[in-house]
């Protein structure tokens, strides 16, 4: 997520016509704003306290190709996307159990989208100052 966005962005900024993408665009990912996942570590203090692993996620994915569209309207890039399939797609799908922190009253708040947008929103405020480092 964070090469696509600073590939449209830069792409937007260029005024370039399109932007390649690796692989088919099919793989399924799951993406959970770094917000939520604060809250859910304070939730878990309180509330579990058993042994072993939890998952914590949103237990929904989305394609690859979804993602990099939703980017795309995020940043404002008008061009077209093209995918590469000669480059590797990965993992198939990437998606949690995350019936265990749903079932003690967990869940996300940030949605993809909203989370892209304050993504974005930060970027722009820090890509200059992070060039110069």
């Amino acid at each position: 997520m964070p090469a696509m966005i600073r590939k449209m962005h830069e792409a937007k900024v260029r005024g370039e016509s399109t932007v390649p993408m690796w692989g088919t665009g099919e793989p399924r990912r799951e993406f959970l704003h770094v917000d939520d996942l604060a809250k859910a570590a304070l939730f878990l203090l309180e509330a579990y306290d058993e042994p072993g692993p939890i998952n914590v996620g949103t237990g929904e994915d989305v394609s690859i190709r979804e993602l990099a569209e939703l980017v795309k309207n995020v940043v404002g890039y008008d061009g077209t996307l093209t995918w590469d399939t000669s480059k590797p797609d990965g993992t198939p799908r990437k998606l949690l159990d995350t019936s265990k922190i749903t079932a003690l009253g967990w869940k996300p708040a940030i949605g993809l989208e909203d989370g892209l947008r304050s993504t974005y929103a930060w970027f722009q405020e820090h890509a200059d100052t992070d060039a110069r480092l």
